[in-house]
């Protein structure tokens, strides 16, 4: 009997790798596909202009029909829009870290850390790991290659990428009660960007989402606490297919 297969989709200016602690955990039960959004990884830089549609459709080859799909953070609004817009390809949704509805508060904050990277990306990319992995308790080694394909982004490609970030979920939250596949949305509790808050407002958005917000995690979840984040997804997942 072959495996279900997962989808999952990264944040803005890190690549696949990101997975990899949780993919481990996933290999025995799923087939597990872990593509590079258009401008990330080893894909051709990200052009001015590009949009959210742009990145969805840069990766839908690479999706199988009826996937879970998983996104984290702007990977999360990808795989809203391909549940959406491609619900074929999507048994199921999980929003992962994921913004929503940004208040005007919210909007101005991240648009700021744009401004501050279109200034000086090098300091960005500092404050980017602090904000993710300030007091938490990872392997260090895993932090510096979280740095590394940070800082080894092309800056014009990340800063398109971030537009996208900063601006989207105003575009999707008009439609997010179309989503109509089974979903979970999953953050850390003291993610300062993608706050639980956030996750509520994008669970209430959706018409059948489960919120789920991990104790004393910060925003780089799937990389902080791929125990406690595998486990919530598992866990929703079975509750779908086998009910």
């Amino acid at each position: 009997m072959s495996k279900p297969t997962i989808v999952l989709l990264h944040g803005v200016g890190l690549d696949h790798s990101m997975w990899e602690p949780a993919a481990a955990r996933l290999a025995d039960r799923f087939t597990v596909l872990t593509p590079d959004l258009p401008g990330h990884g080893t894909r051709p830089p990200a052009k001015d202009g590009v949009s959210l549609a742009d990145l969805a459709d840069g990766v839908v080859e690479e999706i199988p029909a009826g996937s879970h799909l998983v996104g984290f953070s702007l990977g999360a609004l990808v795989a809203q829009h391909v549940a959406l817009y491609r619900p074929e390809l999507a048994a199921t949704l999980t929003s992962v870290s994921s913004v929503c509805q940004r208040t005007p508060g919210e909007r101005e904050s991240v648009l700021a850390r744009l401004r501050n990277a279109e200034t000086d990306f090098a300091a960005s990319a500092t404050a980017s790991l602090d904000r993710w992995y300030a007091g938490a308790d990872v392997d260090p080694a895993q932090v510096a290659r979280t740095e590394a394909t940070l800082r080894a982004n092309d800056v014009g490609s990340f800063l398109n990428c971030y537009r996208v970030f900063a601006t989207a979920d105003a575009e999707l939250a008009p439609h997010l009660g179309a989503i109509a596949v089974p979903a979970l949305a999953v953050t850390g509790e003291d993610d300062p960007g993608s706050t639980p808050e956030m996750t509520r407002r994008l669970a209430s958005a959706l018409p059948d989402c489960r919120a789920v917000v991990v104790p004393g995690a910060r925003h780089m979840l799937p990389v902080e606490r791929p125990e406690a984040f595998v486990d919530s997804l598992v866990t929703f997942i079975d509750i779908i297919r086998f009910n």
